[in-house]
């Protein structure tokens, strides 16, 4: 590398870095951040909560001994952050908090570690909940949200688990007997060595932890082995001794995703709502088809609102007989593709016409997707239903990073309340 400058570069008269000067600066994290900054919005937006149910968890107080706690609006307000940023790692969170102003501005001084922001995510997926239904409810009651119609989709996400991990019951079995010795030896070793060294028994105790939470996930995984391979086999003779479960996730099921092949995934579940685009309702199974998916969800919308829509807008998926008999019953109308319309026309049958087996809801369903205004409103189920799918998508959500169904919902409804959050604000909804 060429060191000598030349006299033309000597002579210009041109203003150079200096990283080694000391300086005294005085300024506050407020002055950083810019005044229409959106952490500002879900700064306020969190401290409008009620937040009694994060706050019940934190048990020392200024009468009680131990150390102090992280308030829980800045965990909250942090994950909302990242989530609308795409960030879904609490490791990621964390460098974040240390090195981004928006972040170091909403955290205001107090640290934060990975594993307590990870925890936090994980450990209040009910608290998580009763802010989304609080919120939409809300909304309901001003009439702002009219919940006149509503649209369901799902989505596929991959798990966390791997296509290697999923195991017949007898290499199940057999990881369960060597997973109990395993865990058997780790706690004569512990016993045998007591506590000679410091660092020794928190490395044992480390490595004793582990072999318990795999014993666990593998008891879980020969579980549901059993209740999933009786129910293939009520459905196909002989399919039960093929069913294979996750060690490292057994909620997770080999699902066809959207680009042709199987994975290990689950099924979230948004309900929307057709004027606001509003998600009202978000579920997470592990059922491979949206089939039985339709009642269910219409019963929690009716559960948490008080109101029963008018109309729900489906892809033919769900309309199933007992799906669509189920929810007609309660008044509402199922708007969907008829199934089977091209078969029944091959054999010189009208799909819109009563055949065998239907029950009146289901005939009445029928006749009514041949009117030309129950068509028109069905060609709005896209824009309504799959938006919020595109929206997570764009914001990282393509595989969980966490195990199991609890802990997956709980990071959906981050996504949720992040989303929920942002169509707020485009509609004016809130005013800080």
């Amino acid at each position: 590398m060429n060191t000598k400058k030349s006299p033309i570069v000597k002579q210009a008269r041109v203003s150079r870095p200096e990283r080694r000067q000391v300086e005294m600066q005085f300024f506050a994290l407020d002055q950083l951040l810019e005044a229409d900054h959106r952490a500002r919005m879900i700064w306020a937006y969190v401290e409008s909560l009620d937040l009694e149910p994060f706050y019940a968890k934190i048990r020392v107080s200024d009468s009680q001994s131990g150390r102090t706690a992280i308030a829980p609006e800045v965990l909250l307000a942090l994950w909302l952050l990242a989530t609308t940023d795409g960030c879904g790692s609490a490791r990621e969170l964390a460098r974040l908090t240390q090195e981004h102003i928006a972040y170091r501005w909403m955290c205001g001084g107090v640290s934060v570690n990975y594993h307590t922001l990870s925890d936090f995510r994980v450990q209040n997926g009910q608290a998580l909940e009763k802010i989304l239904i609080d919120s939409v409810a809300a909304l309901v009651n001003q009439e702002l949200i009219p919940l006149e119609t509503i649209a369901q989709d799902g989505m596929r996400v991959r798990a966390n688990a791997g296509k290697s991990s999923f195991r017949r019951k007898p290499t199940l079995e057999e990881l369960q007997k060597q997973a109990q010795e395993h865990l058997e030896k780790l706690k004569l070793e512990s016993e045998s060595e007591g506590e000679r060294n410091e660092g020794n028994a928190r490395r044992k105790a480390a490595q004793q932890r582990a072999a318990e939470d795999r014993a666990k996930r593998i008891e879980e995984a020969l579980k549901q082995h059993t209740e999933l391979s009786e129910r293939r086999e009520n459905r196909v003779k002989g399919s039960g001794d093929e069913t294979r479960i996750s060690t490292t996730d057994p909620d997770a099921r080999n699902m066809k995703m959207a680009n042709g092949g199987f994975s290990p995934a689950l099924n979230v579940q948004f309900a929307t709502d057709a004027d606001t685009r509003i998600i009202v309702a978000m579920q997470v199974t592990n059922e491979g088809t949206d089939g039985g998916q339709l009642e269910p969800m219409q019963q929690e919308v009716v559960e948490n609102y008080g109101k029963t829509p008018g109309h729900v807008l489906v892809d033919s998926a769900y309309a199933t007989k007992e799906g669509v008999t189920a929810v007609e019953k309660t008044g509402c109308k199922v708007v969907s593709t008829v199934p089977r319309t091209e078969q029944l026309a091959k054999h010189g049958k009208n799909a819109h016409e009563r055949q065998k087996g239907d029950t009146d809801e289901y005939a009445n369903f029928r006749e009514r997707m041949q009117d030309e205004y129950y068509q028109a409103m069905y060609k709005q189920r896209p824009s309504i239903a799959e938006y919020p799918n595109a929206v997570c998508r764009n914001r990282g959500l393509q595989q969980f990073n966490v195990r199991g169904m609890v802990k997956a919902k709980a990071v959906m409804l981050l996504h949720v309340l992040a989303y929920n959050l942002t169509r707020m604000m485009n509609l004016q909804f809130l005013a800080f």
